[in-house]
């Protein structure tokens, strides 16, 4: 299974909401990743651009978009971020991969990173 990172911001709405009824809302979003076949490894409050920060594993990126769609659409939420996260094994096999597709860039006057 593939794991995914989601970033979450709270309208004011939603923090008006939780604010007035604390709750783990990580509890309420467990069984809808159940639905989609995946699993809650962890998740966190913070505070900066994000108020959540949730690293699930989904069987595919069609789940993890429609986890992404269901957050938003309750209207709780404004923003949601999912990133597609790669163990380090994936990306030494992606870097291999890379290398192997001998691509060249396009000609330039200007000077490419690393030519």
């Amino acid at each position: 299974m593939a794991h995914y990172l989601l970033q979450l911001s709270y309208t004011p709405q939603g923090w008006a909401a939780l604010v007035k009824n604390p709750q783990n809302r990580l509890q309420a979003l467990a069984p809808v990743v159940q639905r989609l076949e995946g699993n809650i490894v962890n998740g966190w409050m913070q505070f900066g651009e994000y108020d959540v920060l949730v690293v699930c594993q989904l069987p595919e990126h069609v789940s993890a978009a429609a986890l992404s769609m269901t957050i938003s659409a309750g209207g709780a939420v404004e923003r949601v971020k999912t990133t597609p996260l790669l163990t380090f094994e994936e990306g030494m096999e992606s870097l291999r991969k890379a290398a192997d597709t001998q691509y060249s860039p396009p000609e330039s006057e200007f000077a490419y990173f690393g030519t």
